[in-house]
């Protein structure tokens, strides 16, 4: 009989998505008569139509398959030519940014790149930092690989770094107190919808580059940034380029959450140790660990994310992009005229909310979802910083975030927050 991997048995209850669909499938079964009213503002899904211009593109990629003298077979297992030159053109050197094509690797999304990085970084070796709160994926990916130790009473797990993010340090954590070998940083950030400014980025470069760290850079949001002050990219911060490898994906700007279609960003300047104390990029070995374990994604999906890159995809992909930051207005606006404290809805799509005093984040979530029959994601869930806060996605029609903001009103009362707003 075979033996499993029993990091999976350190996992603590499941993984947080699921069991906020588990309760609300739950409610809709128990109450049927109100699950038709049920807005979901929990999982960042997006909700409008794929740009009309990575249709076409689709479309006529099915046409060239549909024909003897055009059609794909196989692709390069690191995206094709024409998708990595468009986005290190576009997304980088467009923007003073010198990241080559053969440094872009395409995938089928940032989140199964943050758990497939650790394929070529030693299992039980590296001393991870992991911010708190945080999307949970860096966590749970990181115990799976055997880098943590069993579960930590109150929440996280032994071995692991935690990196807190709170009011007073606006979601932004501060440097590590002890050394880390890899660090995972995401911004604009989910759930918080924080953002970090240059100096502080470069903070976390010069730290990383001094202590010969690697950052894991999840810009997955980065097109929600209006601020052109603020970096959108960690490699517009001098020496990025050797000790950070960068994660990007159109789930968000292009509506690919179901056509999944992302990157990596891997420089050849960084570099990582063996044991026998040799230095070693990790360019070849990422181009190793797909070549041999992927053969891509589909010639459809990267023409569509080719489209993305057209004139007319730039301008659709922007018109997405303001509806959503329309509706995390609404959505911020609502929380601030409740009295709740209030973070994101500007730089990006989701609002990070204070509970009402004396309500726990799944307490919060359960009387949304009875009360107000709205499905929100509960802080706790993203980490032990995130006790006693909320996330609002601002994924959705403009007429259900109206609707939102409305039964919160009701629901919450003026007044019935905690002091204070931002």
């Amino acid at each position: 009989m075979p033996f499993i991997n029993e990091n999976y048995l350190k996992l603590q209850a499941g993984y947080l998505f699921p069991e906020i669909d588990r309760r609300v499938k739950t409610f809709a079964a128990e109450h049927p008569e109100k699950a038709k009213r049920i807005i979901r503002c929990g999982i960042g899904d997006v909700t409008e139509p794929l740009p009309p211009a990575v249709c076409t593109a689709m479309h006529r990629a099915v046409d060239d398959l549909a024909d003897r003298a055009s059609f794909m077979g196989y692709g390069p297992p690191y995206g094709y030519d024409w998708l990595r030159h468009a986005i290190a053109e576009h997304d980088y050197r467009g923007r003073g940014i010198e990241i080559a094509d053969d440094e872009i690797f395409v995938s089928d999304g940032s989140k199964p790149d943050c758990g497939a990085i650790l394929d070529i970084f030693a299992a039980g070796r590296n001393r991870i930092g992991v911010p708190d709160p945080v999307y949970p994926v860096y966590v749970d990916t990181n115990v799976m690989a055997g880098n943590s130790g069993g579960p930590r009473t109150g929440g996280g797990y032994e071995g692991i770094v935690y990196l807190p993010g709170t009011p007073e340090n606006d979601f932004v954590p501060d440097l590590p107190r002890e050394p880390v070998d890899l660090v995972y940083l995401c911004f604009p950030n989910n759930p918080t919808g924080s953002v970090i400014g240059r100096d502080a980025l470069k903070s976390w470069v010069d730290y990383a580059r001094a202590n010969r760290a690697v950052i894991l850079y999840d810009a997955a949001y980065e097109a929600y940034i209006a601020d052109p002050e603020l970096p959108r990219s960690i490699y517009e911060i001098p020496g990025a380029r050797s000790c950070a490898i960068e994660f990007r994906s159109f789930s968000k700007n292009g509506g690919f959450t179901g056509v999944r279609c992302g990157f990596t960003v891997m420089p050849k300047d960084v570099q990582v140790q063996t044991t026998d104390g040799r230095s070693l990029a990790l360019h070849p070995l990422w181009s190793r660990r797909w070549s041999t374990k992927s053969n891509s994604v589909s010639y459809p999906v990267q023409r569509g994310a080719e489209a993305l890159y057209s004139p007319e995809g730039r301008v659709q992909v922007q018109e997405l992009i303001q509806h959503y930051m329309g509706n995390a207005r609404v959505l911020r606006e609502a929380c601030l005229a409740l009295g709740l404290r209030t973070w994101g809805g500007v730089n990006a799509p989701y609002v990070w909310v204070a509970c009402p005093d004396g309500v726990d984040s799944w307490g919060m979530f359960d009387r949304m979802l009875h009360e107000a029959n709205v499905v929100i994601t509960p802080g706790a869930g993203f980490g032990r910083q995130g006790e006693g806060f909320f996330r609002i996605s601002a994924f959705n029609s403009r007429a259900n975030v109206e609707a939102v903001a409305e039964r919160m009103g009701a629901l919450v009362g003026a007044g019935a927050g905690s002091a204070g707003s931002r």
